[in-house]
């Protein structure tokens, strides 16, 4: 099968989230299994373009309402992500350095959607899937259904996964006229609440929906930002497939960001000398049990609560625990963040910004890892945790539900119901005494780092999908 993956994000090209991890594993995963998956992406102005070789494959005219803009396609030639990459260049909309965030997110992704469907129905024959993921390439499976330009591409059978439901990219009936051609009566599949919806009218639109996990499905049911009664009504062409992780990428053993590699053979020695060097750099004592939190400050993360926890985990640990947090987001959460190293100097420290090489290097060396959120569509942080020897410190939400075991039954991390100061602190309390116990912590390292979240069985169950 021909498979053709649209994504605002692709790891190592472009990553804000899970969504470009995700997007950078499983097309490559399904190249494994004997198809051809390729991914189409915004060419944003990263160091990737700067230092990889491309070659043009599209250079055309595309229109978005009353103006024309420039397109450019380039193919990168020496297939160093393990699938065939296509980046679009729309000069002025797509060649920025950051992927979202922009006042004209619109126009450059609805830009992009158009420029892929053009240059698609260029072809001399037709790819057997368009794989859509999130609402920035939501309106692709409405355009190839009904605008009057892609009817060469109605019968292509359009799948969407959802990443993450609490962002649908509305935007106002003002820009319909920035949309290709169609039957003004088939309006009512962009419509929702009023407003034009991308990730509704993919949800409508699109052959069969997935999400990132079983539980997460379940729970868009009750909570999809006001999705629910839509998800509901198309729950006949919807399930849950549990991401995976690229363990090519993510494996201890060869991570050339590691300051030691590490096998379960000598796991102890190799998280010893990562937490040793991650202490050195953060001015922490190794001898510690260390808690981390990775990923974005913001309040589907918990993060709003962390200044909190951690002022009170630090306080009356009398200096037992070290907190180390990589991230950003919300400036308030930030600036309190901050804060705290000018109370809690040598049990504390905080990076603020986004690096990769450092976040290897904290699942490497932390002993747990704090993942309170209150959304939390699959996770994948808890994954590759477990991969490190790191426990998982979660809330059961989403697919940490699905993926992470309570120690008391049985399992091999602790899980908390509530975002709550009370519920996390409580956690972080169990997890500090199970640190106490060096033989129970020893055997839930070497476990968890035999359990296999590798991308394997989920690329198929898309297979099987694609093919129903």
């Amino acid at each position: 099968m021909e498979i053709i993956h649209l994504s605002a994000e692709c790891y190592p090209v472009a990553k804000v989230g899970g969504l470009g991890d995700v997007v950078g594993a499983l097309p490559k995963y399904q190249n494994k299994l004997g198809h051809f998956a390729k991914v189409v992406m915004p060419a944003y102005a990263v160091p990737f373009l700067q230092q990889n070789e491309f070659e043009v494959v599209y250079d055309a005219w595309g229109r978005l309402g009353n103006d024309n803009f420039p397109v450019r396609i380039f193919r990168e030639k020496t297939n160093k992500t393990g699938f065939d990459l296509f980046l679009v260049h729309i000069a002025g909309l797509t060649d920025r350095e950051k992927v979202y965030g922009y006042a004209d997110d619109t126009e450059r992704f609805l830009a992009f959607q158009i420029a892929v469907l053009d240059w698609i129905c260029q072809w001399e024959h037709r790819p057997d899937v368009i794989h859509c993921h999130d609402h920035h390439t939501g309106l692709v499976p409405f355009m190839m259904g009904n605008c009057h330009a892609y009817t060469r591409l109605k019968d292509i059978p359009s799948i969407l996964t959802i990443h993450n439901a609490q962002y649908q990219g509305q935007f106002g009936w003002d820009k319909l006229f920035e949309i290709p051609a169609f039957d003004l009566r088939k309006s009512g599949l962009l419509e929702w609440d009023k407003d034009i919806n991308p990730l509704a009218a993919a949800i409508k639109c699109a052959w069969k929906v997935t999400t990132v996990s079983e539980s997460y499905l379940e729970e868009l049911s009750h909570e999809a930002n006001g999705l629910q009664s839509l998800l509901a009504a198309e729950r006949w062409k919807s399930s849950g497939i549990l991401n995976g992780i690229d363990t090519v990428v993510w494996d201890p053993g060869t991570d050339p960001m590691l300051t030691k590699n590490f096998q379960l053979k000598n796991a102890e020695k190799g998280k010893k000398a990562n937490k040793e060097a991650l202490c050195a750099v953060f001015n922490l004592n190794p001898d510690k049990p260390l808690f981390t939190f990775i990923g974005r400050l913001v309040g589907e993360k918990g993060a709003d609560l962390l200044p909190d926890i951690f002022h009170n985990t630090l306080a009356h640990s009398h200096g037992n625990v070290n907190i180390l947090v990589l991230g950003s987001g919300d400036p308030v959460v930030e600036s309190r963040l901050l804060e705290l190293k000018n109370w809690f100097s040598g049990s504390y420290n905080v990076f603020i910004g986004y690096n990769e090489q450092l976040s290897h290097q904290i699942y490497a060396g932390a002993d747990f890892l704090l993942m309170p959120s209150r959304v939390e569509p699959c996770g994948l942080n808890q994954l590759y945790a477990l991969r490190y020897g790191t426990i998982p410190v979660v809330r059961r939400i989403g697919g940490l539900r699905d993926t992470v075991t309570d120690i008391g039954d049985g399992g091999f991390g602790i899980c908390h119901d509530q975002t709550s100061i009370t519920d996390v602190g409580h956690a972080i309390g169990r997890a500090y005494e199970l640190y106490q116990n060096k033989k129970q912590m020893k055997a839930i390292i070497h476990y968890s780092m035999q359990l296999d979240h590798s991308w394997d069985r989920a690329a198929q169950r898309y297979i099987d999908l694609y093919q129903m």
